[in-house]
C-alpha cells in the first residue's frame, strides 16, 4: 500500500488567494507569464526570469537565485503563510459541467522507487534536472503533482463531507475554471485518512507531473545520502500531490499536426492511407471521432474519417492497441516518415482543451499541412498500462483543468 502523511501547507491568506494563485509553470512561456503576473503572483517564484528586463534564460543562475529570494520575500510579507498544524486538504476543480474532487497530501519518495507510484510516460533528464534544482534550492515542493488512485468509498465520503462545508478558497480563474479548497484539520479525520491510504490504496498513478515526481524522488535520495541518521520519516522523504479517485477524472484528446506529406500529393497520401483505413470525406464542418480506432483528419479544407481496418493492431498488446500507437505506426512512421515523436520538428501536438478548430486553423494558415484528431485514452487504459509496467508513447494524455499553483506549498523542513 502507499504511504502518505498530512502536512502544514504554506499558503496564501484567504483574501490574497486570487492574487497569488497562478497557472502551472509549464503552461505559459516567459513572455505570457510576464504579461499576466501581478505583484503577488506565484509566477515570480515559479518563473522568476520574468523579473529581469530583458527576460533571462530560465537556467541562468541569477534566475534560480531570484526564485529563492522571492519565495522568502512572499513569506516575510505575509503573502504566503505556514499552517499551524499538519492537515489534509480537499481541492475541487470545475470545468463546465464537470467537477473533480481530490485530496491534497504528501506521498513518500520510497513508493516511487519501489513502483507503488506508477508512471506511464518517460521523462527527459534535462527537465528532471531543472525541476530537481528548483526543489533543492527552495527546500520545498512549490507546485504539486497530479495523481489518480482507484476509488475507495470511505475516502470518497470523507471528501464529500469536507466539500459540503464553506470553502477556504472559492474563485474562478482566467479560463473560467472554478477552484474550491477546504482544510481538514480534525485529528480523528486526519488519522483515518492516513489509515485508509496505508491500508487500502495499493498504488498511485501519475496523471500529470512525471518530471516533478522524479525530481522530488531524486532530491529525497540526495538528502538521504547526506544524512547518516536517516530514518525514512524525515519531511524530505515526502512530496506534495493532489490525488483524485479514478472515477473523478477524464482524459482529453491529444492531437497531432504535421508540416508536410513527406513528398506525396493529396491523392497519393489518401491512397496510402487506404491500405490500413477506410477513408471517407466528411465535408468542411468539424468531424470529431467518437470511438476507439476511429480518427478524423483535416486536409486541404476538408475533414475525413479514418476507420482502422481489422487486423492492423493487436488487442492483447496494451500499447499496440492505443490509437496513438496505431496512428504513429501506420501513418506518421510508415507514410510520413516521422520516426521519433520526441525529436522530429515536422510534428506538433495540440491538447484537446483547444478544440478541433485549432487543428483546422493551423492547417488553413499554411503552418501545417495535415491534422489528425484522436479519440481520448481512457483511465482504464492508463491504469492497465501503468500496472503492466508499460510506457505510453509521447503526448498521449491531456488532463484538464490543470492544478492551480500557489494554493499550497510543502516545505521539506
Amino acid at each position: 500500500m502507499v504511504r502518505v502523511k498530512p502536512f502544514a501547507a504554506i499558503r496564501p491568506p484567504k483574501n490574497l488567494v486570487t492574487e497569488v494563485a497562478a497557472p502551472p509553470y509549464d503552461v505559459l512561456n516567459s513572455v505570457e507569464a510576464k504579461s499576466m503576473a501581478g505583484e503577488k503572483s506565484l509566477l515570480h517564484i515559479t518563473k522568476p526570469e520574468i523579473d529581469f528586463d530583458p527576460i533571462l534564460e530560465d537556467h541562468d543562475q541569477r534566475v534560480y537565485d531570484k526564485a529563492v529570494e522571492n519565495f522568502k520575500e512572499w513569506q516575510s510579507r505575509g503573502w504566503l503563510v505556514r499552517e499551524k498544524k499538519e492537515c489534509y486538504y480537499v481541492y475541487a476543480q470545475t470545468m463546465g459541467e464537470r467537477t473533480q474532487v481530490g485530496i491534497v497530501l504528501c506521498a513518500h519518495t520510497d513508493d516511487y522507487a519501489t513502483g507503488r507510484i506508477k508512471k506511464h510516460e518517460l521523462t527527459r533528464k534535462d527537465k528532471e534536472d531543472d525541476r530537481m534544482i528548483h526543489v533543492r534550492i527552495q527546500n520545498a515542493n512549490i507546485e504539486p503533482v497530479f495523481f489518480a488512485y482507484k476509488d475507495n468509498e470511505e475516502l470518497n465520503a470523507i471528501m464529500a463531507k469536507a466539500a459540503s462545508g464553506i470553502p477556504e478558497y472559492d474563485f474562478t480563474d482566467e479560463n473560467g475554471f472554478g477552484h474550491r479548497f477546504w482544510v481538514i484539520d480534525d485529528d480523528a479525520t486526519v488519522t483515518r485518512i492516513t489509515e485508509l491510504f496505508t491500508e487500502s490504496v495499493e498504488a498511485f498513478y501519475v496523471a500529470d507531473g512525471h518530471h516533478r515526481t522524479a525530481a522530488a524522488a531524486r532530491v529525497g535520495a540526495e538528502k538521504k545520502s547526506q544524512n547518516p541518521e536517516h530514518t525514512g520519516d524525515e519531511e524530505y522523504n515526502f512530496f506534495m500531490s493532489v490525488c483524485f479517485p479514478e472515477s473523478q477524472l477524464k482524459i482529453l484528446d491529444y492531437n497531432r499536426v504535421v508540416k508536410d506529406l513527406n513528398g506525396l500529393d493529396k491523392d497519393q497520401f489518401i491512397k496510402a492511407l487506404e491500405a490500413d483505413f477506410t477513408v471517407k470525406e466528411e465535408g468542411s464542418e468539424i468531424f470529431t471521432p467518437d470511438h476507439l480506432h476511429g480518427f478524423s483528419m483535416y486536409l486541404d479544407g476538408k475533414w475525413y474519417s479514418l476507420e482502422t481496418l481489422p487486423g492492423r493492431f493487436d488487442d492483447k498488446d496494451p500499447i499496440g492497441v492505443l490509437d496513438v500507437t496505431i496512428l504513429s505506426n501506420l501513418v506518421l512512421d510508415r507514410i510520413l516518415g516521422i520516426k521519433d515523436l520526441r525529436t522530429d520538428k515536422r510534428i506538433d501536438f495540440v491538447g484537446g482543451i483547444r478544440g478541433l478548430g485549432e487543428l483546422s486553423r493551423r492547417v488553413d494558415s499554411g503552418e501545417m499541412k495535415v491534422a489528425f484528431a484522436l479519440y481520448p485514452v481512457s483511465m482504464k487504459q492508463l491504469i492497465d498500462i501503468a500496472d503492466t509496467g508499460n510506457i505510453m508513447p509521447p503526448k498521449t494524455t491531456w488532463f484538464e483543468p490543470k492544478l492551480r499553483s500557489g494554493l499550497f506549498i510543502h516545505s521539506l523542513d
